[in-house]
């Protein structure tokens, strides 16, 4: 299998947690609690864990970046095997760390959600290892 569907499905999360952060939003307004424009950017209006949502969605559109450039060069390198694997396990770690984000503030699930961003800079790293190793 290509690296490119990790890359895929990855780019793809993106617009799903927008999705349930406008779901939350329509709900809100067809229920007379908020009006169009009272999701003011940049700060919280709502309860915890849509907040959450809101940075599950701009932690996963910051990390998208990175993770297309190493998969895109490792795509145009021709690696797969041992690096589509890697990728795969960069996004299930990706979509666990917007799941732990999403559920819960405490400090538990907190650890649980860092090791799940530990685990993607850990990806990074091996992707972008193997792609140097390709091309130095």
């Amino acid at each position: 299998m290509s690296p490119l569907v990790p890359l895929i499905c990855f780019a793809l999360w993106a617009p799903l947690l927008v999705l349930a952060v406008g779901g939350h939003r329509v709900l809100q307004v067809l229920k007379g609690n908020k009006k169009p424009n009272g999701f003011n950017s940049g700060t919280q209006h709502g309860p915890d864990w849509y907040w959450r949502l809101n940075r599950a969605h701009m932690n996963t559109v910051e990390n998208l970046p990175v993770f297309a450039a190493l998969v895109l060069a490792g795509a145009v390198l021709g690696l797969d095997g041992d690096f589509t694997t890697v990728a795969w396990v960069a996004f299930g770690a990706r979509v666990g760390q917007s799941f732990f984000h999403v559920l819960s503030g405490r400090s538990l699930v907190v650890n649980i959600r860092f090791t799940h961003f530990l685990v993607q800079l850990i990806c990074y790293a091996v992707l972008a290892y193997m792609v140097l190793a390709e091309v130095l």
